[in-house]
């Protein structure tokens, strides 16, 4: 089996790892948009890998070692993204993909070296942290835009979505990371919030994207 498709699986365990302890077959396959015999077989490798522990018909589980190798895939990945678009000039919704081969590069030196030339980053294009060498790093504390009362500022640090739609959106609306952002109302009816930043007096954001957007209060 690909060395490349395994890796694709324990990242997809990790990131449904973030979301709930336990783990089936079923939530995997959907995850990874295959049949259950696939992910059976696939899973049999990962235990064999000791990346997992499973038992038929109970929760998969990440061992200590897989959440590690997990942890330094995407720390590749997020490397591999923050580099694209800070030294390659890359858009923000354009790095994911090209992202996706170079985290399967097998070069330790390769990405502590990418590590260095960026000025060793904790964050990637979208805000989610960069893991260090030793599979850890720090989740920061942020709030959703959708939580915050009208009358406050804040920062906008992070997305909890990068989908290139989603992104190709927030470009049209000039809104990118590091922005602040006054909250001016909140719609009772459908929680739209009408905000103000940049050179925008009012702009109306609805509760979709206000809950996809994650900030930091500014201390008054």
């Amino acid at each position: 089996m690909p060395t490349q498709t395994k890796e694709n699986y324990l990242k997809a365990l990790y990131y449904l790892h973030q979301e709930s302890v336990d783990i089936s077959i079923t939530d995997l396959g959907k995850q990874m948009d295959v049949s259950k015999p696939t992910v059976n077989a696939m899973v049999k490798k990962l235990q064999e890998q000791g990346w997992v522990n499973y038992v038929k018909y109970k929760p998969i589980r990440l061992t200590e070692q897989g959440v590690i190798q997990a942890a330094l895939i995407i720390r590749r990945h997020r490397l591999s993204e923050m580099f694209l678009k800070q030294v390659m000039g890359f858009g923000w919704e354009e790095v994911h993909d090209m992202a996706e081969e170079m985290e399967h590069l097998k070069s330790d030196l390769f990405f502590d070296r990418m590590d260095e030339i960026l000025g060793f980053p904790t964050v990637d294009p979208h805000g989610s942290p960069i893991p260090d060498k030793n599979g850890n790093f720090t989740k920061p504390e942020h709030k959703l835009l959708s939580q915050i009362e009208p009358g406050r500022k804040v920062v906008l640090k992070a997305l909890r979505e990068s989908s290139t739609e989603f992104l190709l959106y927030l470009n049209k609306k000039e809104i990118n990371l590091g922005l602040e952002i006054e909250v001016l109302h909140v719609e009772p009816f459908d929680q739209s919030m009408s905000v103000r930043y940049g050179t925008q007096s009012e702009v109306v954001l609805s509760q979709a994207v206000c809950n996809k957007l994650l900030v930091q209060t500014v201390k008054r």
